[in-house]
């Protein structure tokens, strides 16, 4: 095991940040990520010094590594998605300002940098693509890896890694939404919220998309609706219901994957987290996230 006096081991360990907001992109899951950077030192950690002295550049090395983890990852979360109770959503992250004081400065959400890569609808349209769509397009657009890395990373040509993110480009411009600035989609969120707490069923109504969606994720550990609400009038009503069933639930406004979002609690702790798709003025989705084990990181978020 390498020691701290180790020149080589703050060059190695300085890769760690890039690794989880590589690793997090490519499987919208926190955790994952965490394991998938540990799993990778440890088969650094294997190699003896001179194994690792062979290697030009452990940076590239590590990245080639985590992906090739992720890759293999992606294709059993296929069947393991399959087996998942209800809707699957990618794990949702706090803002960074948002922690617990004295949380550990290593904590991992707190390395993920919060870009356009990593907002709800953007992580939802990955989980539809293929394993080696996602790797390709993520390290070639979001990471700037050129197709020859991506080809040695991935196993295929070049040429077929353009391919690859070509199509996954074409997946990502066929789900977006005309762009709306954060202050617009804040105000609606926050309108939503207030209709919400009023149970104003024709404000709400008003805020949503007629072919609005509300998908949730319990994971079989949360009640929750196992299947997409479809429609606004249908959303309007099922936030109706929420609120009558659960009257003593706090509402309170939060950055969620970096973009306006609602986080709901009761008695202080967080029970849901809601990112919402703006398109124009209204809301197309909401992915509401109620898995206990996917809102770890936000169950210390001081109260504001």
């Amino acid at each position: 095991m390498s020691t701290p006096s180790d020149p080589g081991l703050s060059a190695i360990m300085s890769e760690r940040r890039q690794l989880i907001n590589l690793a997090y992109r490519l499987l919208g899951s926190l955790a994952e990520a965490e394991d998938v950077v540990q799993e990778t030192y440890a088969r650094w950690y294997a190699m003896s010094r001179p194994q690792q002295e062979a290697i030009e550049s452990p940076g590239a090395w590590l990245t080639t590594v985590a992906s090739r983890i992720c890759l293999d990852l992606l294709g059993s979360a296929r069947a393991r998605r399959e087996r998942y109770v209800g809707e699957w959503i990618p794990e949702p992250l706090p803002e960074r300002t948002e922690w617990i004081n004295g949380r550990s400065a290593v904590d991992p959400a707190d390395r993920v940098t919060l870009d356009e890569s990593i907002n709800m609808a953007f992580l939802v349209v990955l989980e539809s693509m293929t394993p080696a769509e996602r790797v390709a397009f993520i390290l070639h657009d979001v990471f700037r890896y050129s197709f020859a890395e991506v080809a040695e990373i991935v196993g295929r040509t070049p040429a077929a890694c353009r391919q690859l993110a070509t199509s996954a480009r074409r997946r990502i411009r066929a789900s977006q939404a005309p762009a709306t600035s954060t202050a617009q989609r804040a105000g609606i969120v926050r309108d939503f919220k207030q209709a919400w707490e009023a149970r104003d069923i024709d404000a709400l109504i008003g805020l949503l998309d007629p072919d609005a969606t509300v998908i949730a994720d319990g994971g079989g550990l949360a009640r929750t609706a196992l299947r997409p609400i479809e429609g606004g009038e249908q959303v309007a009503r099922y936030a109706i219901d929420l609120a009558r069933r659960v009257p003593e639930m706090t509402i309170l406004e939060r950055t969620v994957n970096g973009q306006p979002g609602l986080v709901a609690q009761q008695d202080g702790v967080t029970v849901a987290v809601m990112a919402f798709d703006v398109a124009g003025d209204r809301i197309k989705h909401i992915w509401a996230v109620r898995n206990p084990d996917k809102l770890r990181p936000w169950t210390v978020a001081p109260q504001h």
